[in-house]
């Protein structure tokens, strides 16, 4: 299986679906999986913001930082950042829509916040930013939908200052051989493609310069996070009928592609050299 997209269907993909994202996923627009305790009875929402705080932690975020957040989206995520951290932090999103919500959501904030984030409309492999400007680099659920994910990782590398560190999530492909049902209900849906696995990411990684500090498979949590989503699309929308019980299939098949080692995710601390 090789499927192939663009950016610009990437873009208009998250330009069409913003409203129903905010509907389902979260009405301040954050759109990513969650990070699941053990024993922990968690809501979807808590368990994504159980990720931010895992992921500050380990990619070493604190008041000092100059961050980038690639694939920033709505920006809640990246002013989430600022409050909880202290860190300056730099959004860029392909999405117009997108980086214009993050823009509004920004102007709502305190002086203190609004003073160290802001919000740039840029494409992943061709950054608006200078070589050597941040020390730390964070992009959550983003990169997969880039054709070039190599171009991405390099952008990410030049961008970053010897020695800066690299957190991201991203989902990975376990297996190359993926049946039917999989590529309609997620990769068609999601508009992506990859070839890599959780090994081979580390490779890649290592190709663009850097050292690779930490990587863990979360597959789990990215399984459970859909049927919780599944559940809640299953409970109806009278604004978006038909695109809901659409997502509510949709989501228990990508349960099921993890199940099935057609789609997992994975979670890489790195350093440039």
């Amino acid at each position: 299986m090789q499927l192939q997209f663009n950016e610009s269907e990437t873009e208009q993909y998250y330009d069409h679906e913003d409203a129903v994202y905010r509907a389902l996923w979260d009405k301040d627009g954050s759109v990513h999986w969650g990070l699941f305790e053990d024993g922990a009875n968690m809501t979807f929402l808590e368990a994504g913001s159980n990720l931010n705080k895992v992921m500050a932690r380990r990619g070493q975020l604190d008041a000092d930082s100059n961050v980038i957040d690639v694939g920033c989206g709505s920006g809640t995520t990246a002013i989430a950042l600022c409050k909880d951290v202290g860190c300056q932090i730099t959004g860029v999103d392909l999405s117009g829509v997108r980086i214009a919500n993050a823009i509004d959501s920004l102007e709502e904030q305190p002086k203190g916040v609004r003073e160290k984030v802001s919000f740039k409309k840029g494409s992943a492999t061709d950054l608006p930013l200078q070589d050597e400007t941040f020390d730390r680099a964070w992009s959550q659920a983003t990169i997969y939908h880039v054709p070039d994910k190599t171009k991405v990782l390099e952008e990410v590398y030049r961008v970053l200052q010897p020695g800066g560190i690299f957190v991201f999530d991203d989902l990975i492909k376990p297996q190359p051989e993926i049946s039917e049902k999989a590529v309609k209900f997620v990769y068609e849906r999601l508009l992506f493609d990859t070839d890599f696995s959780f090994e081979s990411y580390q490779v890649a990684l290592k190709d663009a310069g850097f050292e690779v500090l930490e990587a863990e498979d979360i597959s789990l949590h990215l399984k459970t996070s859909y049927l919780m989503l599944s559940d809640a699309a299953s409970r109806g929308n009278e604004e978006h009928r038909e695109r809901f019980a659409y997502l509510a299939e949709a989501y228990r098949e990508t349960a099921a592609a993890v199940d099935n080692k057609e789609l997992g995710w994975a979670m890489f601390v790195c350093r440039k050299k």
